[in-house]
């Protein structure tokens, strides 16, 4: 494992597989890998296996808003690292890290700084 995955293991903490992440979202994980491929969604591979933040799941649903801030991410040319960084780095001005905020259902404020990161 090298230090940048190092890092990002322990920014996001819980880790789910594609099947993991599929079943409550009552999904196959060939489709989590579509979300992923579009950008809705973010995986990397660790221990062998696409892996997703658990983080990223509300209940049986995706965070509110998650799709479309990573797709703001991406367009800003942030790599699925430094978007999973960004997302998972504690912003004392939100309180918390942008993923609570979205948790917490305070996303317009994430997708705004998200927004502007492109400029």
């Amino acid at each position: 494992m090298t230090q940048r995955e190092s890092d990002i293991d322990a920014l996001v903490g819980e880790w789910l597989t594609l099947r993991q992440a599929a079943a409550p979202l009552g999904v196959s994980p060939n489709r989590i890998k579509q979300l992923i491929r579009e950008n809705r969604m973010m995986g990397v591979v660790r221990s062998g296996e696409l892996s997703i933040p658990a983080a990223f799941l509300d209940g049986d649903d995706l965070v509110k808003g998650l799709p479309g801030t990573l797709v703001l991410l991406s367009d800003a040319g942030f790599s699925t690292e430094d978007a999973l960084r960004w997302l998972f780095t504690p912003d004392d001005t939100l309180p918390g890290t942008p993923i609570q905020a979205m948790r917490e259902n305070r996303g317009t404020e994430v997708r705004r700084r998200a927004q502007s990161l492109a400029f």
